[in-house]
């Protein structure tokens, strides 16, 4: 499990989390993988919740693309979680840095994440900081775009989610993230 950094509790309803860990191995309902529109998990947060939930995870991920198409940003897929100590991956897709929108990809993958976690009625979740990696988003503003919109969405939708934990792995984004977290 991950070493929790940050924790603010909102009206005795749910709690927010900033974490430093491994997210392969929370333990929580459901962790986010940071994927692509095809769900090939070759590489990056994918290719290590692969490796640690097994092979099933890839399995399922082309059972969905074949039977719904390629994923979007604002309908996550979803899968077991295999040998994870989580049931189910949410599988989100992030923004390409340069490709236009970034900020409004990010937040529409972020709500599209909690709102799939809503209807396979789980409490707890944790994400990744999606589309820092190779996709290059600027790690400041996927904080800020990633915290608005999961504020945004606990104030608009009635949540089961108790536990939104953003677990991050490298000392450079936790940085990032806490100073963007201490500054709401």
């Amino acid at each position: 499990m991950s070493k929790i950094l940050e924790e603010k509790i909102f009206a005795d309803k749910f709690t927010i989390q900033l974490a430093q860990g491994d997210i392969t191995l929370e333990q929580v309902d459901a962790i986010v993988n940071a994927a692509n529109e095809y769900l090939q998990h070759g590489g990056g947060v994918a290719w290590s919740i692969v490796q640690r939930g097994g092979d099933v995870i890839q399995e399922e991920s082309d059972a969905w693309v074949k039977a719904h198409g390629l994923v979007l940003r604002s309908i996550p897929a979803w899968t077991s979680g295999g040998t994870l100590p989580a049931k189910y991956v949410i599988h989100a897709v992030g923004p390409v840095w340069g490709d236009g929108n970034e900020d409004k990809k990010l937040a529409d993958a972020i709500y599209g994440s909690l709102r799939v976690a809503d209807e396979l009625k789980l409490s707890s979740i944790a994400m990744p900081a999606i589309s820092t990696g190779i996709f290059g988003f600027p790690k400041d503003r996927a904080a800020r775009v990633m915290f608005n919109a999961i504020y945004e969405y606990l104030k608009k939708e009635k949540s089961n989610l108790k536990i939104i934990r953003i677990t991050l792995f490298d000392q450079l984004t936790v940085d990032e993230f806490t100073k963007v977290w201490k500054e709401a």
